[in-house]
């Protein structure tokens, strides 16, 4: 790629060069800045800090200069999800109930970016509160798909698919509570990680021994996203899931050492809760799949009767957004967008009882995911069912349609195989696999067990050489 465009480098790429000083961070920053003032349109940031980037640029820059240790990640611009704290910035969560919320110290993981030498440049849009798999509010409008702007970019970690997808910053932080990282990644052509179960800290919950809600990395390619991943990973005092893998190091499953998957055995999930799958999606998949066993790895379809708990998850997934909106209502309803109100409104219809049996089923759906890494080592589903949603799709009514059916929800008829993996705990990794018959992109996701993350970050470092992706780039406005 050439050196010239600072903006399609990777960060692998771009750390390299600014440690041979070969590249200035200082340039390069203002490069990304550049480029998201261009790609205004796109709608990606909530907020851009030009200023402070470029001061943390000017002191990379000497830092080079000086010899001093670098970290991986030197230099290299990154824009972190509107949900996550960065002292002194608003952390206003896509909503007019947060707008002057001015975080007092960075979030754990934004210190262990900046840590690797990381430039924070924005905070990325995300829907009100995260709460569904589209990227528009009423605050701030539509962040639409950089590849066809008549389409969602996806949620809840639009603003930072995009960005990345548009060459604004090579690498960005999502957060993931029901396929958030995996959607708009696989809408807009890119990795996204949602790591095991307490791998990488998450502090921001209110629940966290009920927690769902995992942050991950959404890069251009598998590379980007190890690095950080690792730049990531670790213990925190305030997550008690991370406690629990602390001490513990990071295993790849031997028979991915190498290029010959002999020996590993791949379970494909061709269909979730989902009625249908796009003719497009199920060919994408299946390429992916005779890519694994071109190398030696025996795939095998599921047929065991998963139940995928939709409606419980979703009991838990309304109801909880009832509880914490409660207390906004009385002032900001009126500001608010409608599609979290009639959840809000729904998860209102819930008992006590219902709840506790959502989260039982939550484990019943562990135990049986558990029960199939008793027979795989990794597990394939397509990420979606199907490309990019309409942007002006209403999440609260609208019906997924699938080559001219209509299947529900989206979480029924699109994300259906995304959400379960929130609940189990298992690493789910989606990765790009070329384009559907409308252009858009297309993508298949590697599910895990848990502590598996290296397994699928090798797995799809397999796929992105066999069909690479990250020299494709939306048209410009």
């Amino acid at each position: 790629m050439p050196e010239t465009q600072p903006t399609q480098l990777t960060a692998a790429r771009a750390a390299a060069l600014i440690r041979a000083k070969k590249l200035s961070p200082v340039e390069y920053t203002q490069a990304v800045l550049d480029q998201a003032t261009r790609r205004a349109d796109l709608n990606a940031f909530a907020t851009l800090l030009p200023e402070h980037a470029l001061a943390a640029a000017r002191a990379a820059e000497q830092a080079v200069m000086d010899g001093r240790p670098l970290g991986p990640l030197h230099g290299v611009p990154v824009s972190v999800k509107d949900q996550v704290d960065m002292t002194g910035v608003v952390t206003g969560h896509g909503s007019a109930v947060y707008a002057d919320n001015t975080a007092a110290a960075d979030d754990i993981l934004v210190r262990r970016l900046r840590d690797s030498g990381a430039i924070i440049f924005g905070k990325s849009r995300l829907p009100e509160f995260g709460h569904k798999g589209l990227t528009d509010s009423p605050v701030y409008g539509l962040t639409p798909n950089p590849w066809d702007k008549t389409r969602t970019a996806g949620g809840s970690s639009g603003g930072a698919a995009v960005a990345v997808a548009a060459g604004i910053g090579a690498i960005a932080l999502g957060t993931d509570g029901a396929g958030s990282v995996r959607i708009p990644a696989a809408c807009c052509g890119l990795v996204g990680l949602k790591p095991t179960l307490g791998t990488l800290p998450w502090q921001q919950g209110s629940d966290t021994f009920g927690n769902y809600t995992y942050a991950g990395p959404m890069t251009r390619s598998v590379t980007d996203a190890a690095v950080m991943f690792a730049a990531m990973a670790g213990p925190s005092p305030a997550d008690p899931w991370s406690l629990a893998q602390a001490g513990k190091p990071p295993r790849l499953n031997p028979a991915l050492a190498g290029n010959d998957l002999s020996g590993l055995r791949i379970g494909y999930i061709e269909r979730a809760t989902n009625p249908r799958l796009a003719a497009d999606m199920a060919e994408a998949t299946r390429r992916s799949l005779a890519v694994l066993e071109g190398l030696g790895a025996e795939v095998t379809p599921v047929a065991d009767p998963i139940d995928w708990i939709e409606f419980p998850a979703r009991i838990l997934y309304q109801a909880n957004y009832a509880v914490s909106m409660a207390r906004h209502l009385p002032q900001w309803q009126n500001q608010m967008d409608p599609a979290l109100l009639a959840f809000v409104e729904r998860g209102n219809g819930f008992d006590l009882h219902e709840f506790r049996q959502g989260q039982y089923a939550r484990t019943r759906l562990f135990r049986s995911i558990q029960a199939l890494f008793e027979r795989f080592d990794l597990l394939v589903t397509p990420t979606l069912s199907r490309t990019a949603l309409p942007a002006d799709f209403d999440a609260a009514n609208d019906q997924v349609e699938v080559e001219g059916e209509l299947c529900g929800i989206t979480r029924q008829g699109w994300s259906s195989y995304v959400y379960p993996f929130n609940l189990t705990g298992h690493p789910a990794l989606t990765v790009p696999n070329g384009f559907g018959a409308d252009g858009l992109p297309t993508a298949v996701q590697l599910v895990g067990p848990w502590g598996g993350d290296l397994d699928l970050l090798r797995l799809a470092g397999l796929l992105e050489a066999a069909a690479p992706w990250a020299d494709y780039w939306p048209p410009e406005a």
